[in-house]
């Protein structure tokens, strides 16, 4: 049964363009919780490396393409508060993930439910 996009109603045309956005919108934040969860394990290692050295070992970070001399308690703190804010993110965007799901779920009912009055 093909349907003729410029033959359905604005209300309804409107939806649909709703429901493509919706989408959109969704593959953005399932990427961002990706990147955050690459950029999590990344620190999460960082963490047990720094962890297995010694308290007087000499450490380097990476700082825009230089290595640097650091503080191996001060890069630890600074690599478990980065653990702690990417679980938050991570978190935040999982709420938005299921929020965006839902109302994808909801508009596609009501679009086809719409489509089968027509």
């Amino acid at each position: 049964m093909a349907i003729n996009f410029e033959n359905l109603p604005d209300d309804l045309k409107k939806k649909i363009q709703q429901f493509s956005q919706m989408q959109q919108n969704l593959e953005y934040i399932i990427n961002q919780r990706i990147q955050m969860e690459t950029r999590l394990r990344e620190t999460e290692l960082a963490v047990e490396e720094l962890e297995k050295t010694e308290p007087n070992e000499v450490i380097y970070k990476s700082i825009g393409g230089i290595m640097v001399k650091s503080d191996r308690d001060k890069l630890l703190a600074e690599k478990k508060s980065q653990k702690t804010s990417l679980d938050m993110r991570i978190k935040t965007l999982k709420q938005k993930e299921e929020r965006a799901r839902g109302q994808i779920e909801t508009t596609s009912k009501a679009i086809q439910a719409d489509l089968q009055n027509q």
